[in-house]
């Protein structure tokens, strides 16, 4: 048989229980130390505010119902639609007829004045006499009934001469009841202006004795369409 082993233990093995117990006695020393710190300073309290309101609001809101929106009121009812009346059925109301009384009094209708004559309508007046008319504004006269006081004197144009410029111009001219020239133009050409404007300057100076028409006045022209002709000699 072996023998028991009746050994000391190491140092080094006693020392760690020892260790272990000592760090749980200090820790737990420590631990109270700070408690009572702590509830002196009133962190404790404070802790527990914070915390214990916290709770009861977690457990407010999750207890609370959720709100549910009211139903829409129901709509008006319509009202009912209205029938129309019949009108009322007429009825025939008879007058009655007055009888006359006994001993009433006749009237006696009295006769009118006859009318008077209505007066014959006056005659009615003759028309007024038509107006006379209003003398002419313008006469035309031939050559015949022209008697000149100072004739037009023609004057033939030398160049017109020298080029072989020829031919007959009639300038109508107008006259006035003394017999002057009022205005004139060139009626017929003779397709030279240089004849053409001798024979208007000469027929312009010219003057004629005085007119004398039947319902003409002062104010009366004559017009004379008056020849001059250019012969080459």
């Amino acid at each position: 048989m072996n023998a028991p082993d009746l050994s000391l233990p190491s140092p080094a093995a006693v020392r760690k229980p020892l260790n272990r117990n000592l760090v749980i006695a200090t820790s737990v020393v420590v631990f109270h130390v700070a408690v009572l710190w702590a509830m002196q300073n009133g962190l404790l309290r404070r802790a527990a505010e914070i915390v214990v309101p916290a709770e009861i609001l977690t457990r407010i809101i999750e207890i609370e119902p959720p709100k549910v929106a009211p139903p829409p009121p129901p709509p008006p009812p319509r009202p009912a639609p209205k029938v129309p009346r019949p009108p009322p059925m007429p009825v025939a109301v008879r007058e009655p007829v007055p009888t006359p009384a006994p001993n009433a009094p006749v009237g006696v209708v009295e006769p009118q004045p006859p009318a008077p004559p209505i007066p014959a309508p006056p005659a009615p007046t003759p028309p007024a006499p038509p107006a006379p008319p209003a003398p002419p504004r313008l006469v035309e006269v031939t050559q015949g009934e022209t008697e000149y006081i100072r004739p037009p004197r023609v004057v033939y144009p030398s160049l017109s001469k020298r080029n072989g410029e020829s031919g007959v111009v009639v300038i109508a001219v107008y006259y006035s009841g003394a017999g002057r020239a009022v205005r004139g133009s060139v009626f017929k050409s003779s397709g030279f202006d240089r004849l053409d404007r001798a024979a208007y300057e000469a027929v312009m100076a010219s003057q004629v004795t005085p007119f004398r028409r039947a319902g003409t006045d002062a104010n009366t022209e004559y017009l004379l369409k008056a020849p001059i002709n250019f012969v080459l000699e």
